[in-house]
């Protein structure tokens, strides 16, 4: 498993979740304040596919988790 597609697996994750915590349709619904955390989530992944800079991606690689560079 490789730290970019960690990183797409974590926001999906992260954008499902906070979905269902805050919509109120949703049995999970928790608050509707829970869609900030999809923004954020957004948000972040805009400004590192123009940056190249993602804070979770600098976390795996610290952990030892390989890039795609790195594994081929």
């Amino acid at each position: 498993m490789t730290t970019e597609r960690l990183v797409r697996i974590f926001a999906g994750a992260f954008v499902l979740l906070s979905l269902a915590l805050g919509v109120e349709a949703s049995p999970l619904f928790a608050t509707k304040y829970a869609l900030w955390f999809t923004a954020f989530v957004g948000a972040n992944l805009l400004q590192s596919g123009f940056t190249r800079f993602c804070p979770l991606e600098t976390i795996l690689r610290r952990m030892g988790v390989p890039s795609a560079r790195q594994a081929a």
